[in-house]
């Protein structure tokens, strides 16, 4: 089933790598949401003459399923942690899949969004969608991730693997945390 003993509970290298990377990306994500903000109010008319606000129904369900997907992924590691292969590999399957399918979801709207007003139309225009496209760009990392780790555990679960998958897993955790403070945002006008 394995090759390796479960002796260590304190966080692995990978595990502090992804920490510092999300440190690091919620400092991006802090700085586009104060620019948003910036601009909104120093303009009289946010969202711009034109634009509609913002309609809460599918970005708020969006949200809430992509933040569903946190309890397969945190299933996984713990079923990972216990020696459960087959389980660990359903679950993380099972999060991609819900995943991708946010994701797909999102990028129908985003180019939908792109067909009605261009970036460099206005300053709401060009945040807008810079604080969206770094939000997706996150999300479709993830699913790389995901997709990298399931072809790992493929051949068995190693110290390795279940190390990448507690980085993977704290990863997406934080891709929630990203997501509901870019979806919050880009609402806000509609709130």
């Amino acid at each position: 089933m394995t090759d390796f003993a479960v002796t260590r509970r304190e966080p692995s290298l990978g595990w502090w790598g992804m920490a510092l990377f999300v440190a690091a990306e919620a400092t991006l994500f802090g700085v586009l949401v104060a620019t948003y903000f910036y601009l909104r109010f120093k303009n009289l008319e946010w969202p711009p003459q034109g634009i509609p606000e913002p309609k809460l129904g599918v970005p708020l369900v969006l949200l809430g399923v992509l933040l569903v997907t946190s309890v397969p992924m945190q299933l996984a590691l713990r079923a990972a942690n216990a020696h459960r292969l087959g389980a660990a590999r359903l679950l993380l399957g099972l999060a991609s899949i819900v995943q991708a399918g946010y994701f797909a979801m999102q990028v129908h709207e985003y180019a939908g969004d792109l067909g009605r007003f261009a970036p460099a139309d206005h300053a709401y225009a060009s945040i807008y969608y810079t604080l969206l496209g770094a939000d997706h760009a996150h999300v479709a990392l993830g699913l790389l991730l995901d997709l990298w780790l399931l072809a790992k555990l493929a051949r068995g679960l190693t110290r390795y693997r279940l190390n990448a998958l507690s980085a993977i897993t704290f990863y997406w955790h934080a891709v929630n945390v990203l997501t509901i403070a870019v979806t919050l945002t880009i609402l806000s006008p509609s709130l």
